[in-house]
């Protein structure tokens, strides 16, 4: 809701009537329309102009517009002082200091629900790529060695496994319904039993990871989560077990996973996500028991043209009433 007293403190610029401004890239839908129907102005991304800039008119900025992966940082919202909400393209919040915006009454808005099948597909797609090495049989026939040397070594079976979901939410959950299609057993680990569940819950990370064949990492990034996926969970896991993460790079320990993938202490991986994006360690790329992606996993035409929507729709509900449609829980 609009706080008057910040509404009468803010300058007669051009923040002084809806105050909006994008942080970072944002998509192009949710671009054309910060500009055409609302006149947000981008925040500069070089540090002078970005310091410049804020020291005209930081009093005047009344909502932020980020990705989920720029968000708004712990300094940037200390500089905002008159910042009423914070509406996020994305499922993940992480790179926006939530604990501030809470101190300060701050609500951020995210895009759930939209785009939880096309993660999940994509989570379904590193699973079999990976056990049934389909990726790498690509490469095989590509480079001409099924002429040469061969049939292709063999590859595990995809069906009947034992699975853990590391994050029962959403995005774990409609993964684990896929996974029963294929006569998978389902064990989960929360921070807390999801009530009703079918599937068995498993006190740790660690405990979930010695007791499947595959670990799909599906945990809502943050503080709270780094490196949750570290070196006693891989070694759980062992040298035939495979990881799946479709969550956030942060989660698992990227040096202790590159560690156990090198020595043979895991099957195998299916990645999507990584600690220093678009960076991606080296030696990830030459082994070819795992599978790499670029982030893509909600990256489908009509999953992005309804998160714009839905994070529009948060700008506009939050402009009309001071509420949003999906605020973070």
């Amino acid at each position: 809701m609009t706080n008057s007293a910040s509404a009468e403190a803010a300058p007669s610029d051009q923040f002084a009537g809806t105050g909006i401004l994008q942080v970072g890239p944002v998509n192009p839908t949710v671009q054309a329309a910060l500009v055409s129907e609302f006149g947000a102005v981008r925040l500069p991304d070089d540090p002078e102009g970005r310091e410049a800039f804020l020291g005209e008119h930081a009093n005047g900025i009344r909502i932020a517009v980020c990705s989920g992966k720029v968000g708004v940082d712990t300094g940037l919202m200390r500089r905002l002082d008159s910042l009423e909400a914070i509406i996020n393209f994305g499922v993940g919040y992480d790179a926006t200091d939530v604990d501030q915006a809470a101190e300060r009454g701050i609500p951020i808005s995210n895009t759930p629900d939209v785009l939880t099948d096309c993660v999940a597909d994509t989570a379904m797609a590193l699973y079999l790529d990976v056990l049934r090495r389909i990726s790498a049989a690509d490469r095989y026939v590509r480079r001409g060695d099924w002429e040469t040397k061969g049939n292709f070594p063999l590859a595990v079976r995809a069906s009947g496994r034992k699975v853990g979901i590391l994050g029962l939410g959403r995005i774990g959950g409609a993964i684990a319904r896929r996974l029963e299609g294929f006569g998978c057993e389902i064990q989960y680990h929360n921070r807390r039993p999801v009530e009703g569940s079918a599937y068995s819950y498993q006190q740790s990370a660690e405990e979930l990871a010695g007791a499947v064949d595959v670990l799909v990492v599906a945990a809502a990034g943050g503080p709270a989560s780094v490196g949750l996926v570290g070196s006693s969970v891989l070694e759980a896991l062992g040298s035939e077990g495979y990881l799946i993460n479709i969550a956030r790079g942060s989660v698992v320990d990227e040096d202790a996973l590159v560690a156990a993938l090198v020595a043979g202490g895991l099957g195998g991986a299916g990645l999507d996500v990584f600690a220093d994006e678009p960076r991606v360690p080296a030696a990830l790329q030459d082994l070819d028991n795992v599978v790499l992606l670029p982030h893509l996993a909600s990256g489908t035409v009509e999953t992005r043209a309804d998160m714009a929507e839905l994070t529009l729709a948060n700008l506009r509900s939050y402009l009309d009433d001071g509420t949003l449609v999906t605020p973070i829980s």
